[in-house]
């Protein structure tokens, strides 16, 4: 069941829009996985002598902790102003707003994760309201990210020049630790 969360994007900072989706595509297997462990505790019980459902647990925990954050503050940052810039305030005001409900679902979901963690997963009437917290959450994350693959990123994208999209990828590495690649001599 365990699925490995950190595989290389397929795209550098010096493409952030490319970077963002790369991003996206980590959520999909992310939320893939949350669903699975669902499906497993369903099927398996909290008896997990294998370890599997703690790991799968601490995966998906360890990407919406520290890497989604992050995204939502690179598209906080860099996107949504330059679609209020472009006159598309009512698309990123929705986009913030599923933001914040998004980081307002984590909470709980993150407990279940860590009691599962600890070997206590849920299990009968407190599985199924689990798995809908976690459903619910999916959903909304892929709606989200629908929204801003086919509306906000080409929007956005075409907005910001070249030289703001290259300070967009510099900033979202800086802030990440990690080098920007340089072009030249």
């Amino acid at each position: 069941m365990k699925q490995l969360l950190n595989t290389p994007p397929t795209a550098g900072f010096d493409e952030p829009f490319g970077m963002l989706q790369a991003c996206h595509g980590r959520v999909a297997r992310s939320l893939d996985l949350l669903g699975r462990l669902g499906a497993y505790l369903a099927e398996q019980g909290g008896d997990d002598a294998q370890g599997q459902a703690r790991d799968a647990a601490a995966d998906v925990q360890r990407y919406f902790d520290l890497a989604s954050p992050l995204h939502h503050q690179d598209e906080e940052l860099h996107v949504l102003p330059a679609l209020r810039a472009a006159g598309q305030r009512a698309l990123a005001d929705q986009l913030q707003a599923e933001h914040r409900q998004m980081e307002a679902l984590w909470p709980a979901i993150r407990a279940d994760l860590q009691a599962v963690q600890a070997g206590h997963a849920p299990a009968g009437t407190a599985l199924v309201a689990a798995r809908r917290r976690w459903a619910d959450f999916a959903a909304v994350y892929t709606r989200h990210i629908a929204a801003e693959e086919t509306q906000a990123y080409p929007s956005a994208q075409t907005t910001l020049e070249p030289p703001v999209q290259a300070a967009m990828g510099r900033e979202m590495a800086q802030r990440r630790g990690v080098r920007y690649p340089e072009v030249g001599p």
